[in-house]
């Protein structure tokens, strides 16, 4: 199985104590989102970036993957892959 390295891109913040995390290739053409709890984040905190199987990721809509694309490299140059963020 092969993996692909995502940078974290999105963080959205829901009702109910959800957090949406979307890390993105640094192409900006594929994703992988994660949904957790708060309280899941406190026992497993977000790192800048997560290895993911290539049958897990989805492509990214036209108009997400430029920015996807930039928020990416930004994430890379700033922190190593297991930093938390």
């Amino acid at each position: 199985m092969s993996e692909t390295r995502c940078w974290l891109v999105e963080r959205d913040y829901w009702d109910k104590n959800l957090v949406t995390l979307v890390y993105a290739t640094p192409d900006g053409e594929y994703q992988h989102t994660q949904q957790r709890s708060t309280q899941m984040l406190r026992q497993k905190p977000t790192t800048a970036a997560v290895d993911v199987a290539e049958e897990d990721l989805e492509s990214v809509p036209d108009e997400d993957r430029e920015r996807y694309a930039t928020e990416a490299a930004r994430t890379a140059e700033r922190h190593d892959p297991d930093d938390e963020v």
